[in-house]
């Protein structure tokens, strides 16, 4: 995608070859700013501090902090501890562990001294992979949008999304947002309602910055705000991304995607969920019960990041002194309030069985 006219990637490799660039997601969007992984330590720290989020793009992170953890030793031990400490990174976002297992898959059995090759070869494969996922997933899911654009000609197709799916949270494209820039430039009348996103406010700050960026008409609302539009007959279609998809369909979210899901089966709204096979956790039947969900720093939730008066980004406090806060960085949607899935293979219902039509190779896995 790109950024003022020129098009980026979120995470690359430098032009020395072996150093991976990011663009800094925790000053966006006040600030354009790309930083430098040079140890597998500024890789795992990239990915706890969120200077990098969204599933895919963490895996991909992940897949060269373990490029970045042989750099001077590619013993079995240095391989096995890089792959240990991105691990304990952050626990909810499955792409995380599927990337690393990947580049252990790739390395194990390679000879010391092929390794680095190989790893950076195998992390270039992941990132370019996840492009064409996400493209597809695009493609496939705006066929939603024209159907209903078809329903309603001369009006505008109204989407609400949550969080962040979009090219930021991806290599490029995005997830949830895919289907809604092909749709963009195919010329559709599309506008985006955007929840804010609390506690970190990835949807005011970084989808609107993205959809801004591209010209897609966007507002952003509180978080709140979606149940009513949706009964004021205000949204058409809701589309957000996942962290983890279990095998019976269940998706875990950001914070509240649960509660968007309820309120959109009260109104007769269709709920889809887009996500690349990497994001598919086929061991885990009940996604509720067995998704282990982030619980993040409480200061996130008591204080605020934002632009002051003097051009400088700063936080402040906007809870009562003293008073704890719980900060879940995640919830599950059950697959009964998904209307569906929209994967790099096509839309499948939210169950095992519908998942299993899309990647058949999966149907006997014993899981």
């Amino acid at each position: 995608m790109r950024v003022d006219g020129t098009p980026y990637r979120s995470i690359w490799l430098a032009e020395d070859g072996w150093a991976a660039e990011i663009i800094d997601q925790t000053v966006l969007p006040h600030r354009f700013e790309t930083v430098r992984l040079e140890t597998l330590e500024d890789a795992a720290r990239a990915i706890e501090i969120m200077q990098v989020r969204g599933a895919p793009l963490i895996g991909a992170t992940a897949a060269y902090g373990m490029c970045l953890g042989l750099k001077d030793d590619t013993s079995d031990e240095a391989l096995e501890a890089a792959a240990a400490r991105l691990r304990r990174t952050r626990p909810t976002a499955i792409n995380l562990i599927w990337a690393i297992d990947e580049m252990l898959a790739a390395l194990r059995n390679q000879p010391r001294e092929k390794r680095q090759e190989a790893a950076y070869a195998r992390a270039a494969e992941i990132c370019d992979e996840d492009v064409e996922a996400c493209r597809h997933i695009g493609l496939n899911g705006v066929k939603l949008i024209e159907d209903i654009a078809a329903k309603k000609p001369g009006k505008t197709v109204n989407i609400l999304t949550h969080c962040n799916a979009g090219w930021l949270a991806t290599v490029d494209w995005g997830t949830a947002l895919s289907p809604i820039y092909h749709a963009h430039d195919k010329g559709l009348d599309v506008h985006v309602w955007a929840d804010e996103t609390r506690p970190r406010n990835q949807g005011a700050a970084l989808t609107a910055w993205e959809l801004g960026k591209h010209g897609v008409p966007h507002t952003v609302i509180a978080d709140n705000t979606g149940g009513h539009l949706m009964q004021h007959g205000q949204v058409d279609i809701c589309i957000t991304g996942t962290d983890r998809t279990a095998g019976n369909g269940d998706v875990a979210n950001k914070i509240g995607t649960y509660l968007k899901a309820l309120a959109a089966r009260d109104n007769d709204i269709p709920f889809y969920v887009a996500l690349p096979h990497s994001t598919i956790d086929w061991t885990i039947e009940d996604g509720v019960r067995d998704i282990p969900i982030e619980q993040r720093d409480e200061t996130e939730v008591t204080h605020i990041q934002g632009l002051a008066a003097d051009g400088t980004v700063q936080s402040v406090q906007v809870s009562a002194p003293g008073s704890p806060a719980g900060n879940y960085a995640f919830d599950v949607t059950p697959a009964r309030l998904v209307t569906g899935l929209i994967t790099e293979r096509g839309v499948c219902e939210a169950s095992r069985e519908g998942l299993v039509g899309l990647y058949p190779e999966q149907a006997d896995d014993g899981s």
